[in-house]
């Protein structure tokens, strides 16, 4: 299943050349930066509405989607995480296909979700970690990040 998966999410990606289909090269980049936002909620092993919800309002407002939009992308990113054996595929994607100043939003995003319980696990920093070498994003542009959102004041 997981092969399907990263073979449906490549071809939508080859699509997505000029001589493709841009719709779904950015619908594979929204599936693909969704697994790792779910993913990430997942992390510590338990179920948090704040994380949820983080992953929701992150996906709609990242990519200007409408609630219904959103909520299909993120179930869509559910289903692929259920059986993701690797990141790598959804990961390398990105890498190939975001600036350098995306991939730092999309960190940015994983620290979100990460920290919308007003925690962070050690499985979540792992994660985000990982993540982070996977995209290439240095070291110091991490923790700059994670201080930033983690010194933002929680929203309500």
């Amino acid at each position: 299943m997981l092969r399907a998966l990263a073979e449906l999410v490549e071809r939508a990606f080859e699509r997505g050349r000029p001589e493709g289909d841009p719709e779904a090269r950015d619908r594979a980049l929204r599936i693909a930066t969704a697994v790792l936002l779910v993913e990430v909620a997942r992390a510590d092993y338990a179920e948090d509405v704040a994380e949820d919800e983080a992953v929701f309002h992150l996906v709609k407002g990242f990519f200007d989607l409408s609630d219904e939009e959103a909520e299909l992308i993120v179930r869509e990113a559910r289903a692929a995480a259920d059986h993701a054996a690797s990141l790598q595929s959804f990961t390398r994607e990105l890498h190939e296909r975001l600036t350098l100043d995306e991939k730092r939003r999309v960190i940015e995003m994983l620290w979100r979700v990460a920290l919308a319980d007003e925690r962070l696990d050690k499985h979540e920093d792992h994660l985000v970690r990982k993540i982070a070498g996977l995209l290439y994003v240095p070291h110091a542009d991490l923790i700059r990040i994670r201080n930033r959102v983690r010194g933002e004041a929680p929203a309500g």
